[in-house]
């Protein structure tokens, strides 16, 4: 069976579609007068998320009401990726509807009624991609069953059409809106009597919609967290320990309460290893504006007791990570033997490091909460509002059958990256909000945000490989040390997860007969986080770069090195070689979403094509491209650059992603030109460094974000396919930077290991 057949077989492994119309469950969000409600349940990340019983709750809806307005219940949060767009789409085309009769309502968080809410990994599309197109099918079935009810004749004599139901034989047809109620008496078809749409019948599926928030977001109208405002709010703003641990001697307060508009001054919480999510702790200034806030806090005088982590120096740890690849790690993956070969001139090593990396989304962190006795309610953006909701409801001393008790209202946010998956602001809110009996919304400021982060870890990466005559390789060695972000959950953790060392790493997509994966055992002194694409961007960086410098030794073009290095057709299993927890980022189903030799040499292929690599460039001028498969997408980048006076500009940037079925091909490209403009900030620019335990950059005059000015014009090429979607949000940034940094050895000579550039060369 080829994919293209797989996608449109359903079997009884499916997950059934529930008419829940009269279940009432949509109270509470403005949809009771809805005749028609159909539930699904999405597949859950983890065993952690299921019920008691190990039944997964339905926590997917759809609803039409007698108008024939179609509302989808959308319980992922939308940061500027679209999915508030693309899930109803699906289910719209499978649906047959009227586009312009569909809307979303943002749900809140509720684990019962909606399980896992956690939007990140991109996963919301590519993971759940035929359960979404199902459930708008069933709609169908269910509509054209009752319009053939009503004409009594069998179902195969109507069809459905744009927002009605035709009968073949008479060309009448009913609204979707006048069957609603009678669909809603329908039993919903079993999962093997489902048929899904051929794909060459979409008819929204692959074509650009209207983004479904865009006319409130352009006049102003969108709510964000930081628009939040109720009566009686007080603002706060709060001085955090300058290292992680640090604990507070003593305050002096007195000049911050004098300041007008100041309310209170608390001490929050200390908290203790391990960090987990959970606030920092530090000094709140509580005021009835943001300006009395701010001032307020500037007053304070604080000493500190500053802890262990006090003598953390990243320049230093970068140099201890860089010594520990330099020898042999735990093997992950292990292939024929490295260490018995007889290196010779033709073999080549290196080491590349990335320095920690910050979110810096435009949008700060905040939060808004009221608590009253022990009750609560919460307007956050959050990428993971039932985590939230858990860690205000422990805040608060519920006991979990109380967490209802707490009302988590999710915002849209002005971008997150991976930053407000973690619920640290919300429970500040909590905090204060139960000390002040007052609504509190707690503001970050950017040098909060820049100096208080989750970071990306500082990291190290190694390979070596043998070339031979022929520019073949047999022989490689991949290494790695970084922090791990399974510190944040338990201090003794030193080593990646194997979700983690599948990040472009221990699933290097090359044929080898000799190949050794290896790892070393890394502390963390920072609070370590996802930040899009998470490891993959050393990971990315360091193999797009070292493949470059193989094309250089052996003398071929770097596409010709990397098609040499990609070898014959093939699926690559890293579980052949060893990686038997080979994540594969979470693909539900695997055959989906194999590695695949030949899609990363059509990808090598149309990049060099479209952005015409081979072109003859004036002097201190170069391309550079570069690859990595991430979250099911291929995706390849090209870079053309210009050095002169030791300043580098970036001319030109191309993207080609292989995402399978592009959903919505304006919100693929919009990802591709996002990950584009944010790989070259991280390749420019990007660089958190501490100096005594505490971060040196406070905003962005420090932490710099790529200007207009910097950004060159950006082309994105989506290739044509019918299989299964991959992931968009994070593939997109890793394969940036080493094209950057390709194509500056192209212009000059000179190879850049270590980033940021600007240490080099000005930007």
């Amino acid at each position: 069976m080829s994919q293209h057949q797989d996608t449109q077989a359903l079997t009884r492994d499916e997950h059934s579609v529930e008419n829940v119309s009269r279940r009432r469950f949509l109270q509470g969000l403005g949809l009771t007068s809805s005749a028609f409600v159909l539930g699904v349940s999405i597949p859950l990340q983890s065993m952690a998320n299921a019920t008691t019983d190990g039944q997964i709750p339905l926590n997917f809806f759809v609803s039409l009401d007698s108008s024939g307005a179609i509302t989808i219940v959308c319980h992922r949060s939308e940061m500027g990726q679209g999915i508030r767009t693309s899930v109803p789409q699906i289910i719209a085309d499978e649906m047959c509807a009227d586009w312009h009769n569909v809307s979303v309502v943002q749900a809140p968080a509720d684990r019962e009624k909606y399980g896992s809410q956690g939007t990140a990994g991109s996963a919301s599309i590519r993971s759940h991609f035929k359960t979404i197109r199902t459930i708008g099918a069933t709609a169908r079935h269910m509509l054209e069953q009752a319009a053939a009810n009503v004409w009594s004749v069998d179902k195969s004599q109507v069809n459905a059409e744009n927002g009605f139901v035709i009968n073949k034989s008479t060309g009448k047809k009913l609204s979707f809106g006048e069957l609603a109620s009678i669909a809603a008496k329908v039993a919903a078809p079993a999962s093997d009597a489902i048929q899904l749409k051929d794909i060459k019948d979409f008819s929204l599926i692959g074509r650009d919609v209207k983004l479904s928030d865009l006319e409130d977001i352009v006049a102003g109208k969108a709510q964000y967290a930081q628009d939040i405002q109720l009566p009686n709010m007080l603002i706060a703003s709060i001085t955090r320990p300058p290292v992680l641990g640090a604990t507070i001697k003593s305050v002096d307060d007195k000049a911050a309460r004098a300041v007008k508009g100041v309310v209170d001054v608390i001490k929050l919480k200390p908290r203790s290893f391990p960090v987990n999510v959970n606030p920092l702790g530090g000094v709140a200034v509580v005021a009835t504006n943001t300006w009395a806030a701010l001032e307020g806090r500037k007053k304070l005088k604080i000493d500190w007791e500053m802890g262990a982590k006090a003598s953390h120096n990243s320049e230093q740890f970068k140099k201890e990570l860089v010594n520990a690849v330099q020898q042999k790690g735990q093997v992950v993956r292990g292939r024929g033997d490295v260490y018995q070969h007889q290196y010779n001139d033709n073999a080549l090593e290196a080491t590349y490091t990335v320095p920690y990396l910050h979110h810096a989304s435009m949008e700060t962190p905040a939060a808004t909460a009221v608590v009253n006795g022990d009750k609560c309610e919460i307007w956050a953006g959050t990428q993971n509002p039932q985590w939230a909701q858990g860690q205000a409801a422990a805040e608060l001393g519920l006991a979990p059958d109380k967490m209802k008790n707490v009302i988590l209202n999710v915002t849209l946010m002005g971008g997150a990256f991976g930053r407000k998956s973690k619920g640290d602001f919300v429970v500040e809110a909590v905090e204060l909000a139960k000390a002040t009996k007052r609504p509190v919304k707690v503001v970050w400021s950017r040098e909060d945000d820049v100096k208080h982060g989750f970071y990306h870890s500082i990291a190290a990466n190694y390979h070596k490989a043998q070339l031979d005559d022929k520019g073949n390789v047999d022989h490689w060695i991949s290494r790695n040390a970084y922090p791990p972000i399974g510190w944040l959950f338990n201090d003794q953790t030193k080593t990646p997860s194997s979700s983690q060392l599948s990040l472009g790493f221990a699933d290097l997509p090359f044929q080898m007969k000799n190949l050794s994966v290896e790892n070393h055992q890394v502390e963390s002194y920072v609070r370590p986080g996802w930040l899009r694409s998470v490891a993959c961007i050393n990971n990315g960086f360091a193999l797009g770069s070292f493949v470059d410098e193989l094309a250089h030794k052996a003398k071929v073009s770097p596409r010709q090195m990397w098609l040499n290095l990609s070898g014959n057709d093939a699926y690559i299993d890293p579980r052949d070689d060893g990686f038997d927890k080979w994540s594969n980022y979470g693909m539900v189903n695997e055959k989906d979403h194999r590695i695949s030799t030949k899609r990363i040499k059509d990808l090598i292929n149309l990049i060099s094509d479209k952005a015409n690599v081979d072109e003859k460039l004036p002097e201190n001028q170069g391309w550079g491209i570069s690859f990595l498969r991430s979250f099911g997408s291929y995706v390849a980048a090209a870079s053309k650059v210009e050095v002169k006076n030791n300043k580098v500009t970036v001319l030109e940037m191309h993207t080609a992603v292989d995402c399978g079925i592009a959903v919505t091909p304006d919100r693929v490209k919009a990802q591709m030109e996002g990950a584009m403009v944010m790989g070259l900030t991280i390749a420019l620019m990007g660089e958190i460094t501490t100096d005594k335990g505490e971060v040196v950059q406070s905003n962005f005059h420090d932490y710099p974000v790529a200007r207009i000015n910097q950004i060159p014009p950006l082309h994105v090429h989506i290739v044509e396919s019918d299989l299964a979607p991959g992931g968009i949000g994070e593939p997109g940034l890793p394969p940036v930077p080493p094209s950057i940094t390709n194509a500056i050895f192209a212009a000059t000579g000179k190879r850049i290991r270590d980033l940021p550039v600007n240490k080099i060369y000005s930007v």
